[in-house]
């Protein structure tokens, strides 16, 4: 072979002698940092598994929004409307007449016109607090509702409390504001809102006090203790399966009371106070 041929075979065969020698193609050299295969390293999956799912989680639930019921005594168009108001209704094991034409001051306030007053304020309050508020009227010259509808409106909005307000026309000679809370029905209907009923009456009576300085009535019956009475007569308290309170909140027939429950700013304090005590409630419902 003459030279010039042996050197064009040398320069052939030169690339196969060298990868012989080196990695498999399509390899790299291990760098010092490169683990050695059978030096007890392992070579990490991370880069040949796939990232873990990322996980959700639930929002918190939704806290539902108190529903009170508030119910303003009597209407304005129950006096012209007396065959209808006198009509018995079912009241929770015993019957009871639709409504009644309510109480009235010796100067003619009648407690219809309070009630309604005094209601749509407290509504206000409690609507800026973030509370959904219920009525069982919508204005003060109709008649009714009955007072077994009034309940029932209650227990359909399945309301966190109901509140009834009223003004009492007792003797002139005794003064003073009461809760009332329900004792048990005779047809014992009420019996699961019984204990939710008290704890609320605490809470209206303390804090109805607080705002008007209004003394707590010793005269009613039967008296649990001042201010606060239990009964199974009402319609309101008896036919409820929610839990549910009467306030009256002063006597029309007392002289001293009149003049506040005429005056609009104590009508104001008097709001405030059955705010307070609903919202109380509600707060720990």
């Amino acid at each position: 072979m003459n030279r010039r041929l042996r050197h064009c075979l040398l320069a052939a065969l030169a690339p196969v002698l060298v990868a012989g020698c080196g990695p498999a193609a399509g390899a790299s050299s291990p760098g010092p940092d490169s683990p050695v295969a059978g030096a007890g390293t392992t070579t990490s999956a991370a880069a040949s598994t796939s990232a873990p799912a990322a996980t959700t989680s639930k929002a918190p639930a939704a806290v539902p929004v108190p529903v009170v019921v508030l119910d303003p005594g009597h209407n304005g168009g129950n006096a012209t409307a007396r065959s209808q108001i006198n009509r018995l209704v079912p009241a929770g094991g015993i019957t009871k007449p639709c409504n009644t034409v309510g109480a009235a001051t010796d100067a003619g306030y009648p407690e219809h016109a309070f009630t309604w007053d005094v209601t749509t304020r407290v509504a206000d309050l409690l609507r800026r607090r973030g509370i959904t508020v219920v009525l069982t009227r919508t204005d003060d010259t109709g008649v009714g509702p009955c007072v077994d509808q009034r309940a029932a409106a209650a227990n359909a909005a399945r309301a966190t409390l109901a509140v009834s307000i009223h003004a009492d026309g007792a003797a002139a000679t005794v003064r003073g504001f009461h809760v009332i809370e329900p004792a048990l029905a005779p047809d014992g209907g009420n019996a699961a809102i019984l204990g939710p009923s008290a704890t609320a009456a605490a809470d209206l009576l303390t804090a109805f006090s607080a705002a008007t300085a209004e003394p707590r009535a010793t005269y009613p019956g039967p008296l649990v203790h001042a201010g606060l009475t239990r009964r199974n007569d009402l319609a309101g308290l008896n036919l409820a399966r929610v839990p549910a309170l009467f306030i009256e909140c002063g006597n029309m027939r007392n002289a001293q009371d009149a003049a506040l429950l005429a005056d609009p700013v104590w009508r104001a304090r008097a709001a405030q106070g059955v705010a307070d005590g609903v919202l109380a409630y509600v707060g720990r419902a």
